[in-house]
This record gives C-alpha cells, structure tokens and sequence, in this order.
C-alpha cells in the first residue's frame, strides 16, 4: 500500500510543478515549438484537464485501496499521453523535450499498472 502512496503522491506533485507554469508560457511555447498556438482553447483545456487529474493522483495518494478503480482512469491517463507523444517523435512532429515528458507518463503509468496490481492482490489476500 505504500508503494501506491507514494508513486501517486509523487506523480501528482511532479505534474503540477510540470504544468502550473504552462499557464504563463503559452507565447514561450509557440516561439520555442513553432507554430504559434492558434487555438489557446485547447492548449489552456489540456491544462486545466491535466491539472484535475494531478489532483486525483493526490486524492488516490491518500487512500489508494479506496481509490482504486480510479487508478484504471489513471493508468489510461498516463498512457493516452505518453504512447501518443512516441508516435509523434517517430514521426518526427514532436521534439526532444516533448518525448521525455511522454517517456515520463509512459514509465508513471507502469509504475502506476504495478501499484493497481499490488492493492489488487492485497484485496485477494484478506
């Protein structure tokens, strides 16, 4: 049980330091990764979505037996993201700092598939 604790407090508490500053550097972004957004409805809903979800990883944090069929949403969460950013490297329409972020979500959500299987056999053992 700890072990899910601690990889869901650390997975929500990495993300909102990732993705609070993204408030403030939309125009960075579109200069850095051309081109400029075009649709700042979609970069700030990803956000905002994102945000909600680094906070259900802290909600799941404190009581993840409770939680733990949010951990499947979770695990989805992590992989739409990181397999998505892969396939965008290999085809070359994301860059390098892009695909480290989505290697972090893919191995988070790993991490996340260990943690749901360990509080699964808890269950199984009581």
């Amino acid at each position: 049980m700890k072990f899910a604790k601690w990889i869901y407090l650390i997975a929500g508490i990495y993300g909102l330091l990732i993705l609070l500053p993204q408030y403030f550097l939309e125009v960075q972004n579109g200069i850095d990764y051309p081109p400029p957004i075009n649709h700042p409805e979609y970069y700030y809903g990803f956000i905002g979505v994102a945000v909600a979800w680094q906070i259900v990883f802290l909600i799941i944090s404190r009581d993840p037996f409770k939680y733990k069929l949010l951990m499947l949403a979770a695990i989805v969460e992590k992989f739409s993201y990181g397999v998505a950013v892969i396939i965008l490297f290999l085809q070359t329409r994301v860059a390098v700092p892009v695909l480290v972020v989505g290697l972090i979500d893919t191995i988070l959500g790993t991490l996340f598939i260990i943690a749901y299987l360990i509080i699964k056999k808890i269950r199984f053992n009581d």
